[in-house]
């Protein structure tokens, strides 16, 4: 429980550590490492009790991991890896906590690596080496630590909305200069579809592979997304203010959905029972303690004792009846059998002298 406290601080201090960054429209170390210090971010570590040190180094190292991956944007990623190299170098712990990665990240983290040399990154570049260098990335097959103890219901992480990258592609695709390069390219086609066809009496359709209105359709599309990105994000406040009408009405919808459900089972379940009302009840013919046929309910076969089984199937005659019906005295199981004639040896009693 106190780490799951600590977790909620540790995220809000790093939340607040990369926002600042993210203020300075950069991606130098040197910016990053000025907000470090005026924070004195390295004093997270303090206070630590010596059996606390490695399990809180490994929880800091894990918050700070995930702005590390997508959906961040890359400036947020690079703060990110600024923020993992400079908690691996200042924590506690000895030997240092080792920063998870899961195989299904390092793809992500080499893209990542790739897009910092096209743009010339050097800081960049020169951080993650320095971590691979350290050793300081374990490579696992899962991001977190998997236990038995685990709990069934584990709070989801919110993602910081100012962090998430934008989908702006279509607007950085197409600019003005690839629109002016397509419409050279078309008037180009154009004159020598014209030049093909001119020899020709009849026109040939399968010349016509582009239409004629490509450039004003592209441009407009970009717009239009780009008006739609904006009443996206000026709905936003509205869809939250009515969030709790909505929330009733699906809540109202459920228990309705609900409630159908529950007749239908309920009346299935009723017709089921009386059905049973129509069975015929089965009579053991070999019982004299069966009962009449025409009863509403089951009847239950009564069957006699294992005593009175065995004296009705077993039949003894003569003396061995009259012996098995006696019962046995415990003395003469140890008294010894004499054959008819002999006596038995008269014993001397002891005399007290």
């Amino acid at each position: 429980m106190k780490m799951n406290f600590c977790r909620k601080q540790v995220k809000s201090d790093c939340e607040e550590l990369l926002s600042r960054f993210q203020k300075t429209e950069s991606v130098r170390f040197e910016v990053f490492s000025k907000i470090w210090k005026e924070m004195k971010f390295s004093q997270i570590f303090y206070g630590t009790v010596r059996h606390e040190k490695r399990v809180f180094s490994r929880l800091i190292l894990e918050t700070a991991g995930s702005f590390f991956l997508p959906p961040f944007s890359f400036q947020i990623r690079v703060g990110g890896l600024y923020l993992l190299y400079s908690l691996y170098l200042c924590q506690t712990a000895s030997p240092p906590e080792q920063i998870r990665l899961a195989l299904k990240d390092w793809e992500e983290v080499k893209k990542f690596e790739k897009d910092a040399v096209d743009a010339q990154h050097l800081d960049v570049i020169y951080i993650l080496q320095q971590l691979m260098f350290h050793k300081a990335f374990h490579f696992t097959a899962m991001p977190t630590l998997l236990t038995f103890k685990k709990k069934k219901k584990v709070e989801s992480s919110v993602l910081c909305e100012e962090f998430m990258e934008r989908a702006s592609r279509p607007q950085e695709l197409i600019n003005i200069e690839l629109l002016e390069e397509l419409s050279n390219i078309h008037e180009l086609y154009e004159k020598l579809k014209t030049s093909v066809c001119s020899t020709s009496e009849q026109p040939v359709s399968s010349v016509n592979l582009i239409r004629k209105d490509l450039v004003p359709r592209l441009r407009s599309s970009v717009v239009d997304f780009y008006k739609w990105q904006q009443r996206k994000d000026g709905t936003n406040e509205d869809e939250d203010s009515g969030e709790g009408t909505s929330s009733q009405q699906e809540c109202s919808k459920r228990a309705e959905l609900l409630a159908s459900i529950k007749s239908k089972a309920y009346g299935e379940a009723a017709e089921a029972s009386k059905s049973r009302r129509h069975r015929q009840v089965e009579v053991d013919l070999t019982s004299n303690k069966a009962g009449p046929s025409n009863l509403s309910g089951p009847c239950r076969i009564y069957k006699s004792s294992l005593k009175a089984r065995t004296k009705q199937n077993v039949h003894i005659s003569g003396d061995l009846w009259k012996d098995a019906t006696t019962t046995t005295r415990i003395n003469h199981l140890t008294t010894l059998d004499f054959r008819p004639g002999e006596t038995a040896k008269k014993c001397k009693k002891f005399k007290w002298s």
